[in-house]
């Protein structure tokens, strides 16, 4: 080049030839060689780039955009998780989910009468249980007149038309806020499992649509399958919470059914260690292998990768819980006007998509139901 003469780079077809320190700079660009372009003219509307692929085009105008889109948001892919209190005509807030409340039963069938108008496909239903009523073995689980079971009545009966997911654990039950039976510090693996068949099968038998197991013991998707079968329940689909990690995301949820001041120490003795991946196609398959129908990944967000490599693994229906952490950071920041309230959920919700999974369960479903039947 002249000295004096200032130039620019520009692509044009031909081999790039890169010595040591400019392999990192060019080793990411398409076969093709830098052309020096007069930068003086180029301002003005001088030579083009020599550019056979310009990516900007599919994304020129909003017809182009949606045509083009690789995944969707509907209300198909939403389940909204409610929480249920005892008395009546009661909603309760949750102080570390702003705008989420807890609802008595017949405040329930409302929220379920709500969803069929959205056309929200189901509910995932959690119990505040009342502190008198939770003892060491979680004995209140495997009551057929227990608050679950009562909201799955109310509502099968008015609103037979939205599915209902039950939570299979104890730790709404248990004196101690663990999923399972314990003994001293210990979780005790099989006991546990037996009560969670006998808790599997109240819920089916009350009008449960799909049992959720989110206990995390070894085993218990081939008992609670085979104890649904053995009671006439074949068509009562299982939700495995698969990869359920012993995650600081979950403290609002555990404030709303009651268990933040009960938990006695941790559960990382049975919950996924955060650190691993290999571990979920692990706990995965052997979910696959012993019956279950869907699987799911808790919490959502940070845990995006695992969403994707179960269902590239499985090919099953794969869901996402967007958990309470999740909501109240995002809610937090929407009502402080620090973010876009609706493009910020949905965009949330869409990398949930775009990784794989088939729906996300969401305490948002309501307010994104609400502005896909617009059409916003």
């Amino acid at each position: 080049m002249a000295s004096g003469v200032q130039t620019a780079m520009t692509l044009a077809p031909g081999p790039v030839s890169a010595g040591p320190q400019q392999r990192d700079e060019t080793m990411s660009l398409s076969p093709a060689r830098l052309r020096p372009v007069d930068p003086a003219a180029a301002p003005g509307g001088g030579q083009p780039l020599d550019l056979a692929t310009r990516l900007r085009r599919n994304r020129k105008s909003d017809w182009s955009r949606r045509l083009v889109r690789e995944n969707t948001l509907t209300v198909d892919d939403l389940i909204w998780p409610i929480f249920v209190m005892e008395g009546e005509k009661t909603r309760e807030a949750v102080p570390s989910m702003p705008g989420v409340e807890r609802l008595t039963v017949d405040e329930a069938v409302r929220a379920a009468e709500q969803a069929a108008k959205l056309r929200i496909p189901a509910l995932a239903l959690f119990p505040y249980t009342q502190p008198g009523l939770r003892d060491e073995t979680g004995s209140e689980a495997l009551n057929e007149n227990n608050l679950v079971c009562r909201a799955l009545r109310a509502i099968k009966a008015r609103v037979p038309e939205v599915g209902l997911i039950t939570d299979v654990a104890l730790d709404p039950y248990t004196s101690h806020g663990h999923d399972g039976v314990m003994d001293g510090e210990r979780i005790l693996n099989d006991e546990t499992v037996n009560l969670l068949v006998h808790q599997s099968v109240v819920q089916a038998q009350c009008g449960a649509d799909v049992i959720a197991p989110s206990d995390m013991m070894d085993g218990r998707i081939g008992a609670i399958r085979i104890g649904l079968d053995a009671a006439g329940l074949t068509d009562v689909q299982i939700m495995s919470y698969a990869a359920k990690y012993a995650s600081a995301f979950y403290g609002p949820f555990r404030d709303a059914i009651g268990t933040s001041k009960t938990l006695i120490g941790d559960k990382r003795t049975y919950q996924m260690d955060p650190a691993n991946g290999a571990e979920a196609i692990r706990e995965a398959a052997l979910d696959v292998e012993e019956g279950a129908d869907m699987l799911m990944v808790k919490p959502g967000l940070p845990y995006l990768d695992v969403v994707y490599r179960l269902k590239e693994a499985f090919g099953l229906p794969t869901y996402a819980y967007q958990v309470s952490g999740e909501y109240a950071m995002i809610e937090g920041a929407i009502r402080n006007g620090w973010l876009d309230g609706s493009r910020v959920v949905e965009e949330g919700l869409m990398a949930f998509k775009r990784a794989g999974a088939d729906g996300i369960l969401t305490y948002f479903a309501p307010r994104v139901a609400e502005r896909l039947s617009a059409g916003a």
